[in-house]
């Protein structure tokens, strides 16, 4: 799931978040890009807020590097990396939380 403008507020407060959501957002994370530029090295939130305002082309070339694995629904081992669809759930929560305490 590609992120746009206005995205998720369609879906409601009623969305369900996948496990990755549950990292803490003080976490320590590194977001890579797998077209080279340089990393951006920081925690769970910046990353998911760095990751919102990218161009649709540059949130499929995401990915998030975890100091900390997390489970995967529908697998048996742990992993350090999150996918573009994964990040794009945090976005979801970092945006639901925001709403909260508004």
């Amino acid at each position: 799931m590609i992120l746009s403008p206005g995205h998720g507020s369609e879906r409601g407060m009623e969305q369900k978040f996948s496990a990755v959501t549950t990292i803490p957002w003080d976490q320590a994370a590194t977001m890579i890009d797998l077209d080279g530029k340089a990393p951006l090295i920081g925690t769970i939130r910046d990353c998911a807020q760095h990751f919102a305002i990218y161009k649709a082309a540059a949130q499929a070339q995401a990915r998030v590097l975890l100091t900390q694995p997390v489970h995967r629904e529908g697998r048996k081992t742990r992993t350090w990396l999150l996918e573009p669809d994964e990040i794009a759930d945090l976005v979801l929560r970092l945006r639901a939380e925001e709403q909260q305490q508004n």
